[in-house]
Order: C-alpha cells, then structure tokens, then sequence
C-alpha cells in the first residue's frame, strides 16, 4: 500500500504541475533522450521541451527558453527595451494562459515584461499545448497555453552555480541552494541576479540599442511529501526588483527626466509572490485525490517614455481547488473544482486613472476516456461569474485517434473569453509620438467590450524510418476566429495631417488568424539530429480603413535547428553543438505615409534570416562551459527608430521592430554543481 500511495503523490506532484490528469501519461511513454518530446498517447496537441533543450541556447530567462522550438515565434517588442515577444499561432501572448506550475502567471500588468521575470535556471520544463486548453486552469486562453515547471526541492542537488557574460556587456549570476530539513520537508532557495553596464549603439542612431538594466530575484521554496499519510504540499515565497533604463545615449535620468533636453525612459518594477499547493490522495481509493492551490501577487510598475508617464499596480488573488477520480474505472477519469480570481489596478496613463477591481468565481468539470490504446478524448466546461463580463459558459474538446501504427490524428476546439488591458500589453506604443484614443465607451473595461474567440485545431503526425535511421513529419492547422475583439488599429490615417495616433475599438466585422505548421524530422546518424519546420499565417482584421493584415506578422516562416553531441566519454566528459536557422518573410508594417520621406517606411520589411549556435564543452559530470552567438550574419533593421533627429516631434516612433537592433551577440558561461 505505501508503495501504491507513493505512486499516487507522484501523480498527484506532476498534477499539479499540468493541465490535465490526460498528461501524466507523458511521464510513462516518451524517450527520456530527446530536448523537446510529443507523445503520441497524450490527447492533447503537447510538446515537452526539457532542461536538457533549454540547455542549447543562452536561455537566460522564460522569454529565451523558446529559440529552438518551432511552435513559439520570438520577435522583439520594441527598437528600445530589448524585450522579446512571444506569439503562437500568429498571436501575441495575451492570447496565451502562461502559467507557473499550474498558476497563472504572466497575465494583467506583467504581459509586456513577465517574461522575463523567470530566469532559464530554474527551469525544469515546459509544457505547451497548441489551441484550446483545459477548462481546469480559467477561461482566458484562447491561441494555446504554456506552462512551465520549476525545479523541486525534493531530489534537487545541494548547490548549483551558473555565471554568464556577452557582448552587449549583459552579464548574470545564478546560484541554487538546496537543503532536506527533514525526511518530509526539502527546501530551495534560487538566486538571481543580471546587470548590463555599457551603452550600445551599434546602428549609430543615437539611442540605446539595449537598456542598462539591473534585476534581483529571490525565491524560497518548501515542498513537503508523505506517502505514508497521502499528503504534498508546496510553498512559495519569491520577490523580485527590476530596473530599465533606455533612450539616447547622453540621457541622464537625474538631470533629463521630465524634460526635453534629451528622450529617456525608465521601467522600474516590484513583485511580491507567495503560493501554496496541498493535495491529499485517498489512501484507501486508488486516481482519487484532492488538492487546493492559492496564489498572492503584488506587481508594481513605475515607468515613464519621454514624456509619456504610465504606472501600473496589480494586486491579485488567485484560488483553485480540484478534485480528481474515475468513473467505475480508469477509463473514466474526470477533474471537477472552483476557481476565484481577484485583480485590483490601480493604473496611471499620464493623469488619467483607469483603476479598476475585476473578480469572477467559477466552476468546472473536465471528463476525460482513455481506452489505453489508439482513442482518447478530453471534453470539459466551465460556468464563470465576473462582475465584467457576466455570467457565461466555456466548452473546450479535444480527441486523439492513432489510426495505425506511429500515426496520431488530433482535433480540438474550444471558446475563450478574456478582457484586454490595453495600456499594459501595448506598452511598446508609449515610446512614440502616438496619441491613445479610445473610440468605444460603453464597454465596462476601458469603455470597451471583452474579447471572445473561438479556437480549431487539427494536427497529424507520422513516425517512420528512412535508410534505417528515425523520423517524423506531420501538419497542424489552427483557425482562430473573433467574435468579439479589442482592435489595435495602426492603419487608420489621422484627421489632422501630421499627427499620428493608437486607436483601440470594437471590432466591427470579420477576424480571424490561420496557422499551418509543416514538420519533419530526422536522425541523420547517432546523436545528430535535425529539425525543420515551415509555418504559414493568414492573419486579418478589419479596420476602420478596410481589411487588411495584422502588422509585424511574417506570413511565411522557416525553422530548422541542428544538435549534435559526442559520445559521453570517461568521467562525462562531451562536446555537444548546436545550430539554429530562422528565415521570417516579409511582414506588414503600420501606416507612415505621412511621414517626412527620412521618416518614411515601406509597406512591408525586407525578408532576412538569423543565424545562432552554441558550443558546450562538458569536462564531468559537475562542470561544463559553453560559448555562442546569436545573429551571428550581424543582419540589422534599417531605420529602427524613426524620427531620431527629433524625438520630441511628432514622428517619433521606436514601437515599430521588425528584427534586431544590436546585431552579431557573442557569450560564455560556465555551470557548476555540487552533488
């Protein structure tokens, strides 16, 4: 019995860590060798992406664990804060539940920046799944959801030390420390910190191709396990400070600030996070088990953009309680609870308040068949009550049939429903001339209605041998179609000439966004691997001015990665390479007709590719280096920030970043453990 309790807690551990009980079963059937693993019994359209891939590149946070995986596009926000950008689908992150250990994390006032407020160290994995997701975690998603698993203080090694430095004087230090208080609690505290201390200008615009930036971030965790009594819990105490600073390069925050001597911005942000997981597996009931996740936030965001001021405070709650069994027998599984979320704004746009107090309850049901065999289906609803968007009704399906051998046939389909903070995910607008005009005021969030979508998914995938060797090739389309939707207009040209302006409104006509992914891979020979995929987008939205496509959106994509490692020799040693190709094609960039001809961009950016490889020396089992560059062509946008001669004017525009700024990047780093 102690044994079969231990394996439940288990389960219950990578429960609380997924979206779906349906998703253990990756833990049973998926090859332990391979960086990112899709298994063909998971019912859902799921990839895994382990430490080991997070490894292949200079992941340095949550926003650069995704450079060697085909499903998630990175591009840059903006010509100012370096941050980067993730979409799938063709969508942007707000269209996305971005979770931490099955707690939604990156969503209100951090979507601009919450990437990059976890650092790739504490990674364990990944887990992203295309379309709709599960009721079990809310209904906001809409494109996909991304979870990501940090490492447990359970199993973890004593001490671990990761140093890293690059070319554009970014430099970071990681340090875990793990302790067992006793043979029921483990402990582990990360630490982090990251500086950049020279300005760089390398297109000689006169602005900072990256911030100076300073972070520190802290977190404690507890974790304890009992498979004598069936009971696990988490806790977490994290707090982070983060400070950016951009803009010209004589910019002196001290001096310049407020003024128009030269053009500055400053993002300073605060967070404080506290959570805490218990569950309890039924002793005497085997797949039944109980488990209640609570979640405290305080994010503070003090920022201004030349003259441009905007700060944010999110004070959120977030409560989930889940109860797991089987109906008769283990074919019948089915996850059943109630979520409460709250989220106070207390949000500043010049001396405009737009504060506000959002809440909603919830409850949900998730039935999943599992004939252990070639068909699985995942059917679930929930009923939400916002004091916003009123009472309404999710429903998400998604079926797996293998209709031969290594063949996996995936339909989904499901409704998500979310409301837009305007200000906080277009961030990157405040860094122009643009005036924000809110053109709709009878909505109850900015004046504006809520976003609804609903999600399509259909995908295949074939696993096969060619001359011996393994590979795989496959398709997924997805169509995601608005009904609702905040609209973001950079087209419509200004009633006065000169000007220019960010009009946010209901959408009034058709939207929608395609995706169709191509994959194929292959083993060439023992341990070299390649990996391609070519993506195609047909995005658009109708405007006030007509329909046309979504603006710095790539309708054509390529990807291909390459991953060699050598044997692991005496004492584990190993070199292990790594080469990734990106080809974007042309992209619709937003309206500057009116523009002076300098200021003038054309209607779609030149195509181009970017190049990265990293090199990892392994010496044994507790040390290893590694070196690698990214953008290694030294391909550079064209007139990055326009109006530069006058930033102060009304041309001025840095939001409009269809590729990098800094150009050729070069780090090492070095990762130590104590075992």
């Amino acid at each position: 019995m102690k044994k079969q309790i231990s394996m439940l807690l288990l389960g219950l551990l990578f429960a609380f860590n997924s979206y779906s009980q349906d998703t253990l079963q990756a833990v049973k059937v998926i090859s332990k060798s391979k960086g990112l693993q899709k298994s063909s019994k998971i019912t859902a359209n799921t990839t895994l992406v382990t430490s080991k891939e997070l490894l292949k590149a200079a992941c340095c946070n949550l926003a650069e664990s995704f450079e060697t995986n085909p499903s998630i596009d990175v591009n840059f926000s903006d010509a100012l804060t370096g941050t980067k950008q993730i979409k799938m689908l063709g969508l942007t992150s707000p269209y996305l539940m971005i979770a931490e250990e099955n707690i939604p994390s990156v969503r209100g006032a951090s979507q601009a920046y919450g990437l990059s407020f976890t650092p790739g160290t504490w990674i364990e994995s990944i887990q992203i799944t295309k379309g709709a997701g599960s009721v079990v975690n809310g209904y906001e998603s809409i494109s996909g959801q991304i979870n990501t698993e940090l490492i447990k203080p359970i199993g973890n090694i004593p001490f671990f030390l990761n140093a890293y430095g690059s070319t554009d004087s970014r430099f970071e230090l990681n340090t875990h420390f793990n302790a067992k208080i006793s043979n029921k609690w483990s402990s582990a505290l990360f630490v982090h910190g990251n500086t950049r201390i020279a300005k760089n200008d390398m297109n000689d615009d006169g602005f900072l191709d990256n911030p100076l930036a300073k972070q520190i971030n802290i977190l404690n965790r507890y974790q304890y396990y009992n498979a004598e009594t069936g009971w696990v819990s988490f806790i977490n105490l994290r707090y982070m400070n983060d400070k950016k600073q951009t803009g010209e390069i004589d910019f002196d925050p001290d001096v310049d600030r407020g003024t128009t001597n030269f053009w500055g911005s400053e993002i300073n942000t605060e967070r404080f996070d506290v959570s805490s997981k218990v569950g309890y597996v039924f002793k005497e009931m085997p797949y039944q088990s109980i488990g209640f996740q609570n979640a405290f936030n305080s994010h503070n965001q003090e920022s201004y953009f030349g003259l441009n001021q905007y700060n944010i405070k999110q004070s959120s709650f977030y409560s989930n309680l889940i109860f797991n069994s089987i109906i008769s027998n283990t074919m019948h599984k089915f996850a059943t609870g109630l979520n409460f979320t709250y989220d106070k704004y207390q949000e500043f746009v010049h001396v405009n308040d737009y504060s506000r107090i959002d809440n909603s309850i919830g409850a949900f049901f998730e039935y999943t068949y599992d004939n252990d065999s070639n068909f699985s289906l995942i059917a679930g609803g929930r009923v939400d009550n916002h004091n916003r968007l009123g009472i309404f009704i999710t429903p998400r399906l998604h079926i797996r049939y293998n209709p031969w051998e290594k063949a996996v046939l995936r339909v989904s389909a499901g409704r998500g429903k979310r409301s837009a903070n305007i200000f906080a995910e277009n961030q990157p607008l405040f860094a122009s001339a643009r005036t924000f005009d809110i053109l709709d005021t009878n909505g109850k969030i900015y004046g504006l209605d809520p976003e609804i979508a609903w999600n399509y998914g259909l995908s295949f995938n074939q696993k096969f041998t060619i001359f011996g060797r393994n590979a795989d090739a496959g398709f997924d389309f997805y169509k995601t179609d608005f009904t609702k939707q905040v609209v973001v207009d950079l087209y419509t040209a200004p009633a006065t000439p000169g000007m220019h302006q960010v009009l946010f409104y209901n959408l009034n006509g058709k939207s929608y966004a395609n995706s169709l992914q191509l994959d194929f891979n292959l083993e060439f020979v023992k341990h070299l691997d390649l990996r391609t995929a070519y993506k195609y987008y047909d995005i658009q939205t109708d405007y006030l001015s007509g329909r046309s496509e979504r603006p710095l959106q790539a309708k054509h994509r390529f990807f291909a990665n390459l991953g060699f490692e050598t044997h692991i020799a005496e004492k584990g040693k190993q070199w292990k390479f790594d080469f990734t190709y990106n080809w974007m094609g042309d992209q619709k960039l937003p309206e500057t007709a009116s523009n002076p001809i300098e200021d003038k961009l054309p209607e779609y950016s030149p195509s181009f590719s970017l190049m990265n490889a990293q090199i990892t020396r392994t010496f044994s089992s507790v040390f290893e280096v590694y070196v690698g560059g990214e953008n290694i062509g030294n391909y550079k946008q064209e007139k990055a920030i326009l109006g530069t001669e006058n930033p102060f004017g009304p041309t001025f525009d840095a939001s409009i970043a269809y590729a990098p700024v800094f150009g050729q990047m070069y780090y090492a780093g070095l990762r130590f453990k104590i075992k």
